[in-house]
């Protein structure tokens, strides 16, 4: 996932890269405020998660696979 993110980014840039330098900067704050929403949804779910867990609704075990699974899927 976080490879997949990286080369979108990074084509993204370089699509923008023959534009004016203006709007190439507004391409690279649009790519980070993206990323910034994305990873702001991740942690709203790890906060889902952690209040599964501790409201006794899941195990550990899926607990630990849920949290694997954010984990991997965070761009930072």
């Amino acid at each position: 996932m976080r490879k997949s993110v990286a080369v979108v980014l990074l084509a993204s840039m370089v699509a923008l890269g023959g534009c004016s330098t203006g709007n190439v900067l507004s391409g690279a704050a649009g790519a980070a405020v993206g990323a910034g929403s994305y990873e702001y949804h991740l942690k709203k779910m790890k906060d889902k998660v952690q209040a599964d867990f501790d409201a006794k609704k899941i195990d550990k075990r899926e607990y630990d696979i849920r949290m694997d699974q954010i984990a991997r899927d965070s761009v930072f």
